[in-house]
């Protein structure tokens, strides 16, 4: 559509008053101001006195000027035919049984939007003022009185121009509204705390990783410097198509690029390390926080490539705590099971292996998931932020990161036994079979020893709820091999409590 500003009419300015008519008797000038009658005997040669002297003053204003047109309207810009909205062609990724928000899979694609056209300004022509006609040359005595009144009225004219100049440079230097902030943007030093602050110290430490499998498949993600030997921190989902044979690159925020390799992954944890090849030596590792502290309502600050936006931030808060993730990475063979943290701040396709920040720029969790509206649940559909985004709590990512630099394998906690993986909320049902046909209760495991049997349903461990079996895995995954947990079990309705020693399992298979 387009739109046009059209100018409106405008009169022109009013001419000036009419002459009076010239008459045989000495009659004013145009232009000149009229003279009184000479004193009695001062007669001079051909300037008899007139009866009509002076004229009754012109009729003024004069009489309405006939209306003109401006036209003023320079058509505008046209806004029409543009599409307001997002073509979503993302940079792929995988879509899980909780929506990862890292794309590998489906393409993604970059939004694509048209740039909107600067609308036309107005152009309004302003009519012309009249010329006044040329004054007549002035006759006898009179001229040199005139001519003094007119020296006299263009010194004051002058005089007065000179003054109100006066006035109006004073009255723009002391009574302008505008209001100068006294520091620009870039040299304001922000307190420690802000988001500002936070981004700009965490920004440089935070990469895009470009994942590519040897059959040209991949996607784009984030992680963060682990430490100053080159080591970044990301999603397992996020690397999983380069593990074997594929190519790795990581994009810092100045433009550098460093090919990279896999270190380690996990694919239960979805927790990942790979290194830089040739990596510089000012790296500055982002600094971890405690995730065991964290409370709801905490600030949270999210950075990462959403839709292939390289360093994009977001805020929010911590909206729940331990909350129950089951997710995979797209290959349907393994899922991961993370108690996470959840944030509303905005977590997109992209943002997986990026970190999660508390108001401090510490590093409390690895952003790994979201929930996806189109399926109404952890699913595959595709979508967006609609404020439900799940992360790994740092303290269990910082193990199994530890765990993958040093033997280049995760370690997982275990009970040894087999629990069913149905969607329920009555809790962890101990299978009557395990899995591949093998013993649901492991002899002489962690569970066996604690009297467990095919049947028990696990409702609580230690002071977690336990409603589920992948609920269960979850919470038994941000343990160590060797700590102690107390699990609360019902059998033939009646409840009871055991005190387990978690095993160990290196490993994903």
């Amino acid at each position: 559509m387009s739109t046009e500003n059209e100018g409106t009419e405008v009169p022109p300015a009013p001419s000036a008053p009419p002459v009076p008519v010239d008459t045989p008797a000495a009659s004013p000038q145009a232009g000149d101001a009229p003279t009184p009658p000479p004193p009695p005997g001062a007669g001079h040669e051909g300037s008899a006195p007139d009866a009509n002297w002076p004229p009754p003053p012109a009729a003024y204003p004069p009489p309405a000027p006939q209306a003109t047109t401006a036209e003023g309207g320079a058509q505008g810009g046209r806004h029409g035919d543009q599409q307001g909205g997002q073509q979503g062609a993302p940079y792929g990724g995988h879509q899980h049984d909780s929506q990862h928000d890292d794309p590998h899979g489906n393409p993604y694609g970059t939004p694509q939007g048209t740039g909107h056209q600067p609308w036309g300004a107005a152009a309004y022509h302003h009519p012309q003022a009249t010329t006044p006609p040329p004054a007549k040359q002035s006759r006898g005595g009179r001229g040199g009185l005139l001519a003094a009144v007119l020296v006299a009225a263009l010194v004051a004219g002058g005089l007065g121009g000179g003054l109100g100049y006066t006035l109006a440079k004073n009255d723009d230097n002391t009574s302008s509204t505008t209001v100068s902030a006294p520091d620009s943007g870039g040299d304001f030093k922000r307190e420690p705390g802000t988001v500002a602050a936070v981004a700009a110290k965490a920004l440089p430490s935070t990469v895009t990783i470009e994942a590519e499998s040897s059959s040209g498949e991949g996607g784009t993600g984030t992680g963060f410097v682990f430490d100053t030997e080159g080591h970044i921190v990301t999603n397992n989902h996020v690397v999983a198509d380069a593990v074997d044979g594929g190519k790795v690159s990581v994009t810092f925020p100045d433009g550098k690029k460093y090919d990279a390799e896999a270190v380690g992954n996990a694919q239960g944890y979805d927790v990942a390390v790979i290194k830089l090849d040739n990596a510089p030596s000012n790296l500055k590792p982002l600094t971890l926080g405690d995730s065991d502290k964290v409370a709801v309502g905490d600030s949270t600050i999210a950075i990462g490539a959403p839709f292939g936006l390289s360093n994009t931030v977001t805020t929010g808060i911590i909206s729940a705590k331990n909350r129950p993730v089951a997710s995979s990475d797209g290959s349907g063979s393994q899922a991961s099971y993370m108690s996470a943290l959840q944030t509303d701040a905005s977590i997109n396709p992209g943002n997986s292996g990026g970190p999660l920040l508390d108001a401090q720029g510490n590093v409390i969790g690895i952003n790994s998931a979201i929930q996806s509206s189109g399926n109404g649940g952890f699913g595959t559909g595709q979508s967006g932020s609609i404020g439900l985004g799940f992360a790994i709590p740092i303290n269990q990512a910082k193990y199994v990161a530890q765990e993958l630099i040093k033997n280049g394998k995760p370690v997982y906690a275990r009970i040894g036994a087999s629990v069913s993986l149905e969607d329920t909320t009555d809790g962890a049902k101990i299978t009557n079979t395990g899995a591949g046909g093998s013993e649901p209760v492991e002899p002489g495991g962690p569970a066996d020893r604690a009297g467990l049997k095919p049947g028990d349903v696990i409702t609580k461990l230690d002071d977690r709820v336990i409603d589920s079996g992948p609920t269960l895995i979850g919470e038994i995954w941000t343990h160590k091999p060797g700590d102690k947990v107390t699990l609360t079990y019902e059998r033939n309705g009646k409840t009871n409590t055991v005190e387990v020693t978690l095993d160990s399992r290196v490993g994903d298979s």
